[in-house]
């Protein structure tokens, strides 16, 4: 696959549609026949960029949007997950392993960490008042590849 693809979701920063955000990512990434271990990864990063922006960019509240783009390069995926919300004060600190701003909520600060190790790269761009944008890029190490 030479040609770029590509896909945009939006949907509303209510909690059920994180599975639906997963599903959707992974399904369109298929198309690259990634192994199960490189689907579960994509599935877990889309989970908790989707997540976070729920819980921390809005708070919970159902009324923001979160939008989801991927896009297949070759043998690559990019996945961007942008929200609106209350953007990230700290971003050193917010991507510290164990650090948490919704301790109440026993949340397990692991996202950007889980995010990081997954991926082949991620990057974080946030705003006050304004959102937050992560991107990040994999390279999928095709199954008919492992058997020729």
């Amino acid at each position: 696959m030479s040609e770029r693809n590509f896909m945009t979701l939006k949907f509303a920063s209510r909690s059920e549609n994180e599975s639906f955000a997963r599903v959707t990512v992974a399904a369109f990434v298929s198309q690259l026949d990634p192994t199960l271990d490189e689907l579960t990864d994509i599935k877990t990063v889309v989970s908790e960029a989707v997540t976070n922006s729920i819980i921390h960019g809005y708070d919970n509240r159902p009324d923001g949007i979160v939008t989801i783009s991927a896009e297949l390069e070759g043998d690559t995926v990019f996945i961007t997950v942008t929200d609106e919300g209350a953007g990230i004060e700290d971003l050193d600190l917010a991507k510290q392993p164990l650090y948490t701003s919704k301790p109440e909520l026993e949340r397990s600060g692991m996202g950007f960490t889980i995010m990081e190790n997954f991926m082949d790269a991620i990057e974080v761009t946030t705003a006050l008042g304004t959102g937050t944008t992560i991107r990040m890029k994999k390279r999928i190490e095709s199954k008919k590849a492992l058997f020729n």
